[in-house]
This record gives C-alpha cells, structure tokens and sequence, in this order.
C-alpha cells in the first residue's frame, strides 16, 4: 500500500520530521514501513495497516508539534506501543485525548492504552483509583486533569495529599516543626505542579487556598465541594485512613486516588487501605479501578525492564 500524506506548514513539517530526519528514521524502524520525501510532503510505503497505522501517527504527532512541543523518539515508540496493542483505533484515541494547559500553552497526551483509559476514567466517574507501579503517570495525569479542571473553571479547589508515614501521621506537633518533617513526603506533589504552573501561580494558588498540599491526617473532619483531590501514594494508607478519605468527596467533586500496591512502606502485618477499598469497592459501579502495568511506563525505557525483571523474579 502506498500513502501520500501533504504538510501546510514548513515549520511543522521541520519540527515533525526531526533533525536529519531522525523522526522519520524512527518511525521506519518502529513501524516497519519505508517513508519518501516528495516536492508536497511524504509517501508511505508498507504493509496496509501499518501504512493506515503511520496515517494516523502523523495526526497525533502534529498536535504535538502545535502545541509548541518537538517530537521526540519516544512520543514515537509509545505511540506505536498503542498502535500494537489496539491498532489504529488506538491511535485514534491517542490522537484525540489531550490534556490542554493553557497557562505554559502545552499539551500532555496519555501515551499508552492503559493510560488513556485512565484519562477516560478520570473524566466520567468521580472516583478513580490508579493502581500500578512507578513511572506509569498515575499521579502525573492526574495533576495534569486537576489543573486543567481548575483553569476551566470545573472546580474551584485543588487538593492533594500523601500517608506520611515515617512522619507518624501523629500530628501533634507545632506547624513549623510539622512542616520540616512533612514536607520531603509532599515534595513529589509540588514537582509536578511546577512542571503544569508557572512557580508564581504555584505560590499565589497556594496562599489563597485555591492549591492545597497536605498530609492525609489533615484530611480528617473535612469536606471538599467543587474540589478536585488527590490521594497520592495511597499503599501506605490504613484501612481507616483510606475510608475516612473516600468519606470527605462532596458535591462537584472529583477524587483520584493513586499507589502501587508492592511499594508499600507501613509495618510487616498492617493492612493496606488500597487493597482493602478495591475488594470493598469493587461491584459499586460508580466507582472507577484502572490497573497501569509495565507496558504503561512512560520513564527512560530502562525503568520498563527494571520493573518487567521484578515482577519475573517475584513470579
């Protein structure tokens, strides 16, 4: 099958095709098709599907480019992980599920099956558990869907919250010397938000309220209305923590709560909150569990390995 795909803009088509055409390069490689410069744009050579599949790539990856953002190697071996996976119907979706942050004007996309039904999740249910191992953007698109709600007026608040476990969650402490101890656990929190919100916005969201990061004890007692919250690291919450979590949701709110159940810190024998809230929660149909694998880490693609050589060994 052949396919002659135009270009508008030459900027895009220098951003798209990459320095040397290194891009086309890798999507040769990756998809296995051969790829043509033409006096109007490119012609693709190949198998059918994989030259429909190439189609389609290059709609997802001009979005990125729009956004203001250079492709690079690995938005375009995700996007054939998708591809393998549900074929073009996935890049599809790829294509279409991106998170707009106005503010730095960019655009984060999920980049893998899993992900992308995370992201789908997150929009139609109220509760959403992300359950999976490191690296998989559990937390990171979660944020990134906290933000966008808030810029478009969604809600009104942003709250997220991590067990501060070694802290002893016992919070009888003066508020500076609470701070000190607290703060290295919620720190995770406040990286990702400096990546979706420029640092002064951070500040100023946070001094009025509109942006609170706390640890779980202070969730106790309170209720959150047109709030988007969430439960960060939630492995190392206790069955009581977890329920007096879920109990705060309130009206036009969404809750997110985020963990990897093999990656919990509290003592040998304690039961994990996370574990029991699926086996509690799991036939309330309002309630969303998405479960992330190896196969949606988005990291160096060695954190992949790391974590597939794990689960092996463990087996």
């Amino acid at each position: 099958m052949i396919m002659n795909l135009k270009f508008d803009d030459n900027r895009d088509i220098q951003q798209l095709f990459g320095k040397y055409d290194e891009n086309l390069k890798t999507i040769e490689k990756e998809f296995g098709v051969r790829i043509y410069r033409t006096h109007e744009g490119l012609r693709v050579d190949g198998v059918d599907d994989k030259v429909s599949q190439v189609g389609e790539l290059f709609n997802y990856l001009l979005g990125i480019v729009k956004s203001g953002r250079a492709v690079k190697k690995r938005d375009i071996q995700y996007a054939n992980r998708v591809a393998e996976q549900e074929k073009e119907d996935g890049l599809k979706r790829l294509s279409k599920e991106k998170i707009e942050l106005p503010i730095k004007g960019g655009l984060i996309t999920p980049k893998t099956k899993g992900q992308i039904e995370y992201v789908e999740a997150i929009k139609k249910y109220d509760i959403v558990f992300g359950i999976g191992p490191a690296g998989t953007g559990k937390t990171y698109l979660a944020m990134a869907m906290a933000v966008n709600a808030l810029k478009k007026g969604l809600v009104r608040r942003i709250i997220l919250t991590r067990p501060a476990v070694e802290a002893g969650e016992n919070l009888g402490f003066l508020p500076g010397e609470l701070e000190q101890k607290v703060m290295p656990y919620l720190r995770p929190l406040y990286d990702a938000l400096y990546e979706m919100l420029e640092p002064d916005k951070v500040e100023q969201y946070s001094e009025q309220g509109i942006i609170e990061v706390a640890p779980l004890a202070y969730m106790r007692g309170r209720t959150f209305n047109e709030a988007f919250v969430i439960l960060d690291e939630a492995q190392n919450s206790t069955p009581e923590q977890m329920k007096m979590f879920l109990t705060r949701l309130g009206f036009d709110s969404k809750t997110i709560i985020t963990g990897d159940v093999t990656q919990s810190d509290l003592p040998e024998g304690q039961l994990i909150g996370l574990i029991e809230a699926e086996k509690v929660l799991r036939n309330v149909d309002e309630i969303k569990f998405v479960h992330l694998t190896g196969e949606d880490t988005v990291r160096h693609e060695l954190v992949q390995k790391i974590i597939e050589a794990y689960d092996k060994y463990h087996k």
